[in-house]
């Protein structure tokens, strides 16, 4: 299916337009590295490069156990000369080429079977990490564990399984965004916390008696390192004079203590100007939210944004918009992608784990971005929305939330659906009820807009994936979980086994 693409040129006016702003506080830190694969010339695609464009750090001594007492590696270079405080704050990734690791002693293998990785080293600061490869049609055939040190620490954390079949969450095959050049092989990310040493190790599948020779592990291995820099500062209340007590927006299970902030003038740039005016008719231009509305308001509003939807829609719920998590637009490609219309949902975890707290939720999300767009070549972030632990919603890929925005979350089946990822790993641990629940507010909503039924089937027609071949009718539920469209765990055993109950209260939000 074509997508639609509409550029934000028409609104770079309004970055003329300025916003009052807290200014950040003087004694904040700053940011620790510039990012390893410097944006591209063309502004088409601000986040694509060629992986010989990335910085590389200084290869580590040989190790041969890994233990406390190896010797590790200097922390990497400073940021590159030139480069502004501003771009720091915003982010950064570490690109690390991995080494050949040496062989079992007890048995004779070669270099692809005994795998590769690097000895423990010291980094500077990040808090997600992932395995990326030159080939995005290339599967890793094996298994890929890290360990992390705590910034500032000397203990090293136990070693955690990273997930490596992580080729279904991407753009359609054949479609431009899967065709730009820029796309490669990559690992579902980890949230690891604020860590600034790490250890990595990649193993290819044994060899057994149906496979007797290892499948060898893909070309160019690389281990990425996301800072998502600092969180945005807080934003005064409309109309707070300079100098005046304002309470920021608090995230659900986190409030916020009220807080004394200079007002300063904000100039929205193009890009984020774009961004936020895609939702206009929602909130105003650099809302940090969009709040919510009662039943009857949203029917009204409807009435506005999709007229087709009466009377089948849920309130629509709060959603923090990218300006709220901190996205930094200049990543992600100018253009924005469209789809004719959202006739399904299909539900995801993140696989980035559950250690985070939703207070962390905005730097997680800042981390996958950076890490779709600079590691994994993408032109965004690929789901179309977020959902934290504590029931928090957040706007994913940029292109307007009430809008059928093209993203690349379900293989095969990215056109006219949308894509809802719960941060955190499911598959033996109960999604908490905040975050259920979320995602039926919001598909009770935003199904509600195209006259989708949550209770529902519709047939889709597969772009070609790992279950469905190209051109193939299915027919699914309106709301589902991501294998049911691909041959995937995801979204989790405990997450799937929810996906009934949150049908039945979405339908129930929208009045059916």
């Amino acid at each position: 299916m074509r997508a639609l693409l509409v550029t934000s040129v028409g609104v770079t006016c309004a970055a003329a337009l300025t916003l009052p702003l807290a200014a950040p506080a003087l004694s904040a830190p700053a940011a620790h590295s510039a990012s390893a694969r410097p944006p591209s010339l063309s502004p088409e695609s601000p986040g694509s490069g060629p992986p010989s464009a990335r910085t590389e750090a200084a290869p580590d001594e040989a190790n041969d156990g890994g233990t406390p007492e190896a010797p590790e590696v200097p922390e990497a270079a400073p940021p590159r000369t030139g480069e502004t405080r501003a771009a720091a704050v915003a982010g950064s990734t570490q690109s690390l080429p991995l080494e050949p690791l040496a062989a079992p002693s007890d048995r004779a293998v070669g270099p692809a079977a005994s795998g590769q990785g690097l000895d423990r080293r010291t980094a500077r600061p990040f808090s997600l990490v992932g395995v990326v490869w030159d080939d995005a049609e290339a599967e890793l055939h094996g298994t890929v564990q890290v360990r992390t040190r705590a910034t500032g620490g000397t203990s090293w954390s136990d070693w955690q399984d990273v997930e490596t079949h992580n080729a279904e969450h991407a753009a359609d095959l054949g479609s431009a965004e899967r065709a730009s050049g820029a796309v490669r092989g990559a690992t579902a990310p980890l949230w690891v916390g604020d860590s600034d040493g790490v250890e990595v190790r990649v193993r290819p599948e044994a060899a057994d008696p149906q496979h007797p020779a290892a499948v060898p592990l893909p070309e160019g291995l690389r281990l990425e390192l996301v800072d998502p820099g600092a969180d945005p500062a807080p934003e005064p209340a409309p109309g707070a004079p300079a100098g005046r007590t304002v309470t920021p927006a608090a995230f659900a299970g986190n409030p916020v203590p009220p807080a004394t902030t200079t007002a300063v003038p904000e100039v929205l740039t193009a890009e984020s100007a774009a961004t936020s005016a895609v939702n206009a008719d929602l909130a105003p231009l650099g809302a940090t939210v969009i709040p919510a509305l009662t039943k009857a308001e949203t029917e009204e509003e409807a009435a506005i944004v999709a007229a087709g939807a009466k009377p089948y829609i849920g309130p629509r719920p709060k959603i923090v918009t990218r300006k709220g998590w901190g996205a930094d637009e200049k990543l992600r490609e100018r253009n924005f992608a469209y789809t004719k219309s959202v006739k399904a949902a299909f539900v995801h975890h993140s696989a980035t784990g559950n250690n985070y707290t939703c207070k962390q939720a905005p730097s997680v999300l800042r981390s996958i971005y950076r890490y779709h767009v600079k590691s994994s070549g993408w032109r965004d972030f690929g789901y179309n929305f977020a959902v934290d632990k504590c029931g928090n919603i957040y706007e994913g890929r940029a292109g307007g939330v009430a809008k059928a925005v093209l993203g690349a979350h379900t293989l095969g089946f990215n056109t006219n659906t949308m894509g809802v990822a719960v941060l955190g790993t499911y598959s033996s641990t109960n999604p908490p009820a905040a975050a259920v629940t979320a995602v039926s507010k919001l598909t009770a909503w935003k199904l509600g807009l195209f006259g989708a039924n949550p209770k529902g089937k519709v047939t889709l027609v597969s772009g070609g994936s790992g279950k469905y071949s190209k051109g193939k009718k299915v027919k699914m539920n309106v709301i589902s979980g991501h294998r049911d469209g691909f041959a995937t765990e995801c979204p989790g055993a405990r997450l799937y086994k929810k996906l009934g109950t949150a049908r039945t209260s979405s339908a129930k939000l929208q009045g059916r």
